[in-house]
């Protein structure tokens, strides 16, 4: 069995909508698109190529496969360890609207997709990872099968897009395991699943 991992760049304001580029997604007129690359520094490369060399599989959203089919084929440098990694590894997309896939090693998921990645947790070893597919995302965080998330969290606030964590997800509480910033102050954060949450109360003991 695999381990499903989410792998996300995101504000303060936990906004992951189009951190790659003004046209990336400009759903309900999103305005702030490109907002990561400010921060994008050596540290921050290095971690990414760190994420996909512990990643054995991709699971992607339909607009993301998109933006990523779109560019990564033409990125041909063999020296360049995130697109060998990318083009190479096996691509599992999430979609009601594709028929086919043309990306090398892209396999197209059938039915619904909180079933179809449930089995594919069953069937794949290793690490499953999904970047950006903040619709998918949801629907993994609806059924509980996340078990493991890769934050990046950068130094600003936008105050509108689409979220990471939103109404839905089910109630699950986290351990971090690993936690260190880049020189432009990103900060990176592993988070493994440690089961349900647990409750307490501050209150006083009421006086009758």
């Amino acid at each position: 069995m695999s381990k499903l991992i989410v792998t996300a760049f995101v504000t303060l304001d936990g906004v992951m909508q189009a951190p790659g580029g003004p046209s990336e997604d400009v759903d309900a007129g999103f305005e702030h698109g490109g907002w990561q690359v400010p921060y994008v520094d050596d540290d921050f490369l290095e971690l990414i190529q760190g994420v996909f060399e512990r990643t054995d599989h991709l699971l992607l959203g339909r607009k993301t496969y998109d933006i990523f089919a779109a560019h990564w084929p033409r990125v041909t440098d063999q020296n360049d360890p995130i697109a060998v990694k990318l083009n190479a590894m096996p691509k599992y997309v999430a979609s009601r609207t594709r028929n086919s896939l043309e990306w090398h090693n892209s396999h197209l998921l059938k039915g619904e997709a909180a079933d179809s990645v449930a089995q594919l947790k069953e069937q794949l070893d290793g690490v499953i990872m999904t970047q950006g597919s903040s619709d998918l995302i949801r629907t993994l965080q609806q059924h509980d099968l996340v078990d493991e998330y890769r934050l990046l969290v950068n130094p600003l606030i936008l105050g509108t897009g689409k979220r990471l964590f939103s109404e839905g997800a089910a109630p699950s509480a986290w351990t971090l395991t690993e936690s260190r910033p880049t020189g432009v102050g990103v900060q990176y954060c592993t988070y493994e699943r440690a089961g349900k949450p647990e409750y307490g109360s501050f209150m006083l003991d009421e006086q009758g």
